[in-house]
C-alpha cells in the first residue's frame, strides 16, 4: 500500500493535466490505427478491382484469399469473404486515395459502410463523412441523420437573413434552419392543433432539440411578455449558442399567411427590448407552418426588418423511396466477379 505523504501544492492540477494528455494521446493513437486500417482496406479493395480487370478474377479467388488471410492473421476479424467484397466496393466508390486519407479515413469502417449503403452520390457521402468526423457521431447517430436527410434539409428555409443580418452571421443563421422539420416522433395526427403540437414538442424536448440541430438551448414555452400593459405569450423560446441570440419559434397549424410575419416581428421586437443582452445578436424568428408557398413567403419577408425564417413541419414521415441502399449486395459483387467482362469465371 502506498504510504500517504504530503503532496506538493500543485500536484493535483499537474495530475489532472497528465490524465488529460494521456487520454488525448490514446485518442490520437486510436484515430491513427483507424486511418491505417481504413487505408489498408481501400488498398486491398483497389488491388482486387485491378486484378479483376486485368486477370479476370472470379469469386472463388476471393474466397481463397479470405481463407489465406484469416489463416495468416487469425487475430484480425476483417478478412471475411463478405468484407473483402465490401473493400472492393469501397475502393470503387472512392478511387481517389487523398479523400480516403482525409475525411473518410477519420471514420471507422462501420461508418464507411453506412455511407456506402445509405447514400448514392460521392458528394453527399463526403458531406456526411465530414460532419460525422466533426461532430463525433456514432454509427447509430449517423444512420439517424442520413435517414432523416439532415444535410439535405439544412439551409432550405425561406428567410430574409441575407438582407437583415451581416455576413457571416447571415450564412450561419441560414444553415441553422431546416425545411421541412420532421416531427414524426410526436405521435400526433396530421390535424393536430398548434397547442397539441407545442405540448408534444415540449414533452419530447430531447428529440425536438436533436431535430433542431446543434446549438439550440431550450428556454421556455408560452414565455410571457408584457408590452404596454398587455400580456403576450411566445410559443417556444430558444437560445442559439453559436449564433449568440434568442430564437423565437411560432407554430401555425395552417398554411403560411403573410400576416403571420407581423405577429412574429412584434415578438422579436419585444424580446430584443426586454431580454436581449448587450452582447447578444439580434433575435431570430422562425415560423413553423403546416405548409407554405415559397413565393408568398419570400414576398412577405421582403419588407420585414427583423430576421425571420419560414419552414414547414411534417407530423408523419416515411423513409423516402429514393433512400435505398446503393452499396451492391454480396451477390451482385459476386456476379461482377464471376463475369467481369462477359467472360467465363476464373476457377
Amino acid at each position: 500500500m502506498t504510504d500517504i505523504i504530503p503532496l506538493p501544492t500543485d500536484y493535483g492540477p499537474w495530475l489532472a493535466e497528465l490524465k488529460t494528455r494521456i487520454h488525448q494521446a490514446q485518442q490520437r493513437a486510436a484515430r491513427s490505427v483507424n486511418r491505417e486500417l481504413v487505408l489498408l482496406y481501400w488498398q486491398i479493395g483497389r488491388d482486387i478491382l485491378e486484378r479483376q480487370g486485368r486477370e479476370g478474377w472470379g469469386a472463388k479467388v476471393i474466397e481463397r484469399l479470405s481463407v489465406d488471410l484469416r489463416n495468416a492473421f487469425p487475430e484480425m476479424k476483417g478478412f471475411s469473404r463478405a468484407n473483402l467484397l465490401y473493400m472492393r466496393a469501397f475502393a470503387e466508390a472512392w478511387p481517389d486515395r487523398q479523400i480516403v486519407q482525409q475525411a473518410i479515413g477519420q471514420l471507422p469502417w462501420g461508418h464507411n459502410l453506412v455511407l456506402l449503403s445509405k447514400l448514392k452520390t460521392p458528394d453527399l457521402r463526403l458531406a456526411y463523412a465530414t460532419r460525422a468526423a466533426e461532430m463525433g457521431w456514432s454509427r447509430a447517430v449517423l444512420v439517424h441523420h442520413i435517414e432523416r436527410r439532415l444535410l439535405e434539409r439544412e439551409g432550405q428555409a425561406t428567410t430574409n437573413f441575407d438582407l437583415r443580418l451581416p455576413p457571416p452571421s447571415s450564412d450561419l443563421a441560414r444553415e441553422a434552419l431546416k425545411d421541412p422539420y420532421l416531427f414524426d416522433f410526436l405521435g400526433v395526427g396530421d390535424e393536430a392543433s398548434e397547442r397539441a403540437i407545442e405540448t408534444a414538442l415540449v414533452d419530447h424536448i430531447t428529440r425536438f432539440l436533436l431535430e433542431l440541430g446543434a446549438g439550440f438551448a431550450y428556454v421556455g414555452r408560452q414565455v410571457p411578455l408584457e408590452v404596454g400593459g398587455e400580456d403576450f405569450f411566445i410559443d417556444l423560446l430558444f437560445y442559439h449558442l453559436k449564433l449568440r441570440c434568442y430564437v423565437v419559434i411560432e407554430l401555425k397549424a395552417t398554411a403560411f399567411k403573410p400576416e403571420h410575419t407581423g405577429q412574429l416581428s412584434f415578438y422579436l421586437s419585444a424580446v430584443d427590448a426586454q431580454m436581449k443582452g448587450e452582447h447578444d445578436a439580434p433575435t431570430i424568428g422562425m415560423l413553423l407552418c403546416k405548409s407554405k408557398n415559397k413565393v408568398v413567403a419570400e414576398y412577405a419577408l421582403r419588407n420585414i426588418h427583423q430576421p425571420i425564417g419560414v419552414a414547414e413541419y411534417q407530423l408523419t414521415e416515411s423513409l423516402p423511396a429514393d433512400l435505398q441502399t446503393s452499396l451492391p449486395s454480396i451477390e451482385a459483387i459476386e456476379q461482377a466477379l464471376t463475369d467481369p467482362a462477359g467472360g467465363a469465371p476464373m476457377p
